[in-house]
């Protein structure tokens, strides 16, 4: 491709917004190919269940993210309820993302399944913006298995707003001639940053799309919405975005959370499972490479009240042993006696790559310790399954939910 190339079908075109079309379920199906072309659903179980993804034939029927399962279910009962696999999810977006990577070292990411690039560098050799988004969605599907869905634009804010356009498994071009035309027929729901209670109040002025709250002026915006947010939108509207693609940071944070059936408030099922949470999040941070300085607890009560306790290491560590041991105490510490709680959980903060921290040695510590246990564990999980090792204390947790899942139990 020559170089410097700016005519053609994504001309000043330079950000593309790549977003996996019903991630997890769509993972899933690939795990399941006989439920292709049905609904389905991943998410919890039971009448605390909440639904993560769902295909687009689950949608069809109304059915979408952070819904109750069991609503979801009411809305379309023929569809298949799937758990979820975070780890399998992930080992996904990582081939994903380097995927990505391998165009443009300009990859900022969203979350797991989602990503802008800036590929202003990648011309000379693949082509215009609109070319290494088709390049990109056929990659995806021959090696994932799973399509997505591209914006191509100018600007970070419109390329997300045309892959949202594009769903599912498909590709829009915004040129920046076309940047109005396309922006302000759309609701001002659209907008960055305009959430319900900001809606309500333009939907109250009177401002029912972008294109009536562009033509508003910007000192009326800012007197009904705040200087710094009427100005943002007043910017947005007229397709203005300065923000570049960022390149991600390494992560800083890894853990895990469980929402209980029914409240609980026996401090052994607590325990157990922090034991759990805390061994899931130890074997991520051995999967990432990291160390975590800083391990915190989350509690839920009853009532939905949250409260939040941290403490730092003296070590950073990745052994599921130590986090559990900390996040244990500070539980203990909270001095609950026998609160219902709706909702524990588990996070290693401050991580340090694993190869950046000193090992501090122990006066008689065995050759072979904790660590050395956890990641023959992990050896283990790889070869035969999540789980395949794992402390007794949880095999009495399996147990107890076998015999609470037991119909008639």
């Amino acid at each position: 491709m020559a170089a410097g190339r700016t005519g053609g079908r994504a001309e000043g075109c330079t950000v593309l917004h790549v977003d996996m079309d019903a991630f997890f379920a769509s993972v899933e199906v690939r795990r399941h190919p006989e439920l292709a072309g049905t609904p389905v659903i991943v998410g919890g179980a039971g009448n605390r269940g909440v639904v993560t993804s769902a295909t687009y034939e689950a949608r069809a029927y109304g059915v979408h993210a952070a819904m109750p399962t069991a609503r979801a279910l009411r809305l379309c009962p023929t569809a298949t309820v799937l758990p979820g696999d975070m780890a399998l999810y992930a080992e996904v977006s990582r081939s994903v993302m380097a995927l990505f990577r391998s165009v443009t070292p300009v990859v900022e990411p969203l979350s797991l399944d989602e990503a802008f690039l800036d590929v202003s560098g990648a011309g000379r050799r693949l082509g215009d913006a609109a070319e290494i988004g088709e390049y990109l969605r056929a990659r995806v599907f021959d090696e994932q298995g799973i399509t997505c869905s591209v914006g191509v634009a100018g600007t970070k804010f419109v390329a997300k707003l045309a892959s949202t356009r594009a769903k599912p498994d498909g590709m829009l071009v915004v040129r920046p001639a076309e940047v109005i035309d396309f922006l302000h027929p759309l609701p001002v729901g659209a907008l960055w940053g305009v959430g319900a209670k900001t809606e309500e109040v333009l939907l109250r002025l009177g401002l029912r799309t972008v294109g009536d709250l562009a033509h508003v002026p910007v000192r009326t915006l800012q007197r009904a919405l705040g200087p710094a947010a009427g100005g943002h939108l007043h910017e947005l509207s007229w397709g203005r975005d300065p923000r570049r693609v960022v390149p991600d940071e390494p992560e800083r944070s890894a853990g895990h959370e469980e929402t209980f059936a029914t409240d609980v408030d026996d401090p052994v099922v607590i325990h157990r499972e922090l034991l759990r949470l805390a061994e899931r999040t130890a074997g991520r941070l051995r999967s990432g490479g990291w160390l975590a300085r800083t391990v915190s607890i989350k509690v839920r009560f009853a009532d939905f009240t949250t409260i939040t306790r941290s403490r730092t290491l003296d070590v950073p560590t990745d052994v599921g042993q130590d986090l559990y041991d900390t996040a244990r105490a500070l539980f203990d510490a909270l001095g609950l006696d026998r609160a219902r709680l709706r909702l524990v959980g588990v996070r290693a903060e401050r991580l340090v790559p694993a190869g950046s921290a000193p090992r501090q040695l122990e006066l008689g510590e065995r050759e072979h310790g904790r660590r050395d246990a956890e990641l023959a564990a992990d050896r283990a999980a790889r070869r035969f399954g999540a789980g395949a090792v794992r402390p007794a204390t949880l095999l009495h947790r399996d147990r107890d939910r076998r015999v609470r899942d037991r119909p008639g139990g």
